[in-house]
């Protein structure tokens, strides 16, 4: 059997925690009933939950390829699938099916380099992955800087991981913000965009970025003129992903196929898209 025919078998996957991030964001532990990962996979690629009878839909596998025990998803609730897994308890059998989309090139292009995440709101989930990834494999990887906003701070995803792990990594800056001033919070206030011009990075690193499509477009455009090139940055677009395997063509703009020829693209890969995407 190929590796493309395995993608398209469900295994069945238990849910083993269920752990509330946000108001409206879980994130969910899944194992086979073995105890085991369903299968391996490289940051940046995803997986199709479904639940027979309610439906399925394509996630960001948000748990590293490093972690050999489980995987794990973070999930808004905002549809009929969404809905259900978070009225879903630990037991809970659902399947799953997988890995799907062209992963960041963690091993190649961001090698040896400086690293800069950008994420916003629940995009800080697609980026967790390769995060944990580069701090696991730290020897591989120069300086990181992570900077993270949301609407406010109960919103901000993984945040006891933020402060218990990443803020105490050596070389690992994490830069934190919430679009408005509230009682309580002490750290920087602003949208992201704006927040990353302030602390104005320079260009010897690889950008990644995932967030609200204008969130995206504004950093986008704040740190090319900033000085950095296209080519020096990356950035998901599994939102738009449905079959992961280029049937259904849902996902289909332009001439791309976000689940064949993505759903990680260079910006540089984005400008051929049309200007409605």
């Amino acid at each position: 059997m190929t590796n493309y025919e395995e993608t398209l078998i469900p295994k069945l996957g238990v849910i083993t925690d269920v752990r509330i991030d946000t108001p409206d964001i879980k994130t969910f532990r899944v194992v086979t009933p073995e105890g085991k990962k369903a299968f391996d996979h490289k940051p940046g690629q995803c997986a199709m939950l479904s639940v027979p009878g309610v439906g399925e839909a394509m996630f960001s596998i948000t748990s590293s390829p490093t972690n050999e025990e489980y995987m794990e998803f973070s999930i808004k609730k905002c549809g009929c699938v969404t809905d259900w897994l978070h009225s879903a308890e630990v037991g809970q059998q659902i399947t799953i099916r997988g890995p799907y989309g062209k992963p960041f090139p963690v091993d190649s292009e961001f090698a040896g380099h400086n690293m800069l995440f950008i994420a916003g709101g629940v995009g800080l989930a697609p980026l967790r992955s390769v995060i944990n990834y580069c701090r696991h494999y730290r020897h591989r990887y120069g300086k990181i800087d992570i900077v993270y906003g949301s609407r406010s701070s109960a919103d901000l995803l993984d945040y006891k991981e933020i402060i218990e792990e990443w803020t105490r990594d050596v070389d690992v800056d994490v830069h934190l913000t919430v679009d408005n001033a509230e009682e309580g919070w002490s750290g920087h206030v602003g949208f992201v965009p704006n927040y990353v011009k302030e602390l104005g990075f320079d260009t010897n690193r690889i950008a990644v970025l995932c967030g609200p499509p204008i969130m995206i477009k504004f950093t986008l455009d704040g740190l090319c003129s900033m000085g950095f090139e296209k080519q020096q940055v990356y950035t998901t677009l599994e939102l738009r992903m449905k079959c992961g395997i280029g049937k259904c063509g849902r996902c289909n703009v332009g001439s791309k196929y976000v689940c064949k020829d993505g759903p990680v693209f260079r910006a540089d890969e984005l400008e051929s898209l049309p200007d409605e995407y």
